[in-house]
């Protein structure tokens, strides 16, 4: 059945409680392919664990809710575009926490062209209340425009520098990458299940956008903040292309005061897979 805007606007998040351990933080590290030098030692071992903030993409998500038929949604043909996240504590290397979701934004491109979905989610203390994080995500959904929804959200993506990057930060995924990643609660069968891709549209299962999202906060971490995580205020992007697992990621970051601007390339296909990308560090 057909998207209904007002079904899809008011759909029905039950708030999520999420407890999480130690060996979690160090398995989403693994999953985003942390752990292969001394400087990144900390978010893969226990003594004196580190966070990555971008974990809060994977800590109570509601799950792979635009599977469900209900929502009208062609979920085979969705593609995550764009991600923001924005953090107002540090992540605790083992808490437990709360998320609130909620559909933020909904708009029919036409016939052929599809419909944008935005949906933000924020992450609190359960104890306390106190909210550590929000992300905002926006999906094309490729097969359900013509609705008759209201037009384009305007997303103004962030410029790029026209000079040459301050600095290049590359990064090897492996094979097995999106097998380790989905093991931090994506389910989506469409980075493991070689028939999913393909109906897809792809020549075989791609790395989440989400793990591409974590290699880049590797890039800004190791780059501008010491790997100290409290020092990635805000990191938000663009998916522009597929990455496949095992191949290698070229990220371009460029420093104005406070902000980074990146963009990511596959070096294999000489291909953009981020671009538009903007980091808060401090």
């Amino acid at each position: 059945m057909p998207i209904d805007y007002d079904t899809l606007m008011a759909w029905p998040f039950p708030d999520r409680v999420h407890a999480y351990s130690p060996d979690d933080t160090i398995l989403y590290a693994l999953g985003i392919g942390m752990g292969g030098t001394d400087e990144e030692l900390p978010f893969v071992y226990e003594d004196g664990l580190r966070a990555v903030p971008t974990m809060a993409v994977v800590l109570a998500h509601p799950g792979f809710w635009m599977r469900d038929s209900g929502t009208g949604i062609t979920w085979r043909r969705l593609l995550h575009r764009d991600q923001s996240l924005t953090m107002f504590r540090p992540l605790p290397p083992a808490a437990t926490v709360k998320g609130r979701t909620w559909v933020s934004g909904l708009a029919d491109r036409g016939v052929g062209r599809g419909a944008l979905l935005s949906v933000t989610r924020e992450v609190s203390d359960a104890e306390n209340g106190e909210v550590l994080c929000r992300m905002d995500s926006t999906y094309l959904l490729r097969d359900d425009g013509g609705f008759g929804g209201p037009l384009e959200m305007a997303v103004a993506p962030a410029d790029i520098p026209l000079r040459k990057a301050d600095t290049i930060g590359v990064f090897h995924t492996s094979v097995r990458s999106s097998l380790i990643y989905r093991l931090s609660g994506d389910k989506n069968p469409l980075h493991v299940d070689p028939r999913v891709a393909a109906a897809a549209g792809f020549s075989g299962p791609i790395l989440h956008g989400l793990c591409t999202f974590g290699i880049a906060a590797r890039g800004i971490l190791a780059g501008y903040c010491d790997n100290w995580p409290e020092r990635l205020a805000s990191l938000q992007c663009r998916f522009t292309a597929p990455v496949y697992p095992g191949e290698t990621i070229r990220m371009e970051m460029w420093k104005d005061g406070s902000h980074v601007a990146f963009r990511a390339h596959s070096m294999e296909r000489s291909v953009v897979v981020l671009d538009h990308g903007k980091a808060t560090v401090c």
